[in-house]
């Protein structure tokens, strides 16, 4: 069902989470590809470090792609996340009129990919966009679960430090990756 390229692509989108997780952020990663296979644009999640609510990695990957190419229309391009987009970023990705949308671990919270919500399947949208989820679930999932148990474990050493938390904590109360919010 996937390409090697779709492979290559995520695996790029699985070091973007990387990334964003070692900033503190939840691990989540974006590469958008034109149809020749040229990497437009990269992101990662940074809403907490920008303090911005569409700081998404798929936003600021798509951000990217958009100033890469000059035009705020992204024909021909897929999009890869390695975590089911949101109804932001699922929406920003049908205004882009991306032709593909691949993600990696579905997400049972905001997931609007088949989740919770299936908007790309609304036929009365004016613009139509591919989207396969699955790519490297494992590994993706497998990222977000152990971001969040370090997560919480931190919380637990914090209050048994004598620390009952006045801090806010960034996905905190998530389990698992079909908790994470980004």
């Amino acid at each position: 069902m996937f390409s090697d390229d779709d492979h290559h692509w995520m695996a790029l989108a699985l070091e973007r989470a990387r990334a964003a997780a070692a900033a503190g952020e939840v691990p989540v990663g974006a590469v958008v590809v034109s149809e020749a296979g040229e990497l437009l644009g990269a992101g990662d999640n940074a809403p907490i470090s920008r303090h911005d609510p569409t700081a998404h990695a798929e936003i600021v990957a798509l951000r990217q792609a958009c100033a890469a190419t000059g035009n705020y229309r992204l024909p021909g391009a897929t999009l890869y996340v390695t975590l089911e987009p949101c109804a932001m970023c699922m929406g920003a990705m049908l205004h882009a009129r991306l032709a593909r949308v691949v993600f990696g671990a579905r997400d049972a919270k905001t997931g609007v990919c088949g989740s919770v919500l299936d908007l790309p399947a609304v036929a009365a949208l004016n613009h139509q966009t591919a989207v396969e989820g699955g790519l490297l679930a494992d590994l993706c999932g497998q990222l977000l679960r152990e971001f969040f148990r370090c997560r919480r474990e931190q919380i637990r050493a914090r209050r048994q430090g004598g620390d009952a938390g006045g801090e806010q904590e960034a996905g905190a109360g998530a389990s698992g990756a079909g908790d994470a919010m980004q």
